[in-house]
């Protein structure tokens, strides 16, 4: 997402303006592939199925380490890239 932004702002969109259309164009696919990913592992952290128990804990951890990226990329990082330009400015 945020490459899109740095891919808007030479052409002279404003700071604001390139992150709400990142967001835009972006967030779609940002929330198929995770969900998709964590549709995709729900059978193994639930343990279903022979041997899964053993394969659980990894599961688990993907699933929750996926969640949190996909929420640092979705709400975090524009956050902090708006402040951090809005220091470079001023």
């Amino acid at each position: 997402m945020l490459e899109y932004t740095n891919r808007l702002r030479p052409g002279g969109m404003p700071v604001d303006e390139a992150l709400v259309e990142a967001g835009r164009v972006r967030l779609r696919p940002i929330l198929m592939t995770t969900l998709c990913t964590l549709l995709g592992l729900l059978p193994l952290a639930l343990g279903i199925g022979a041997g899964a128990e053993l394969q659980k804990p990894l599961a688990v951890s993907v699933v929750g380490g996926l969640s949190l990226s996909t929420f640092f990329t979705l709400l975090f990082l524009p956050t902090v890239y708006r402040l951090l330009a809005r220091l470079q400015v001023g």
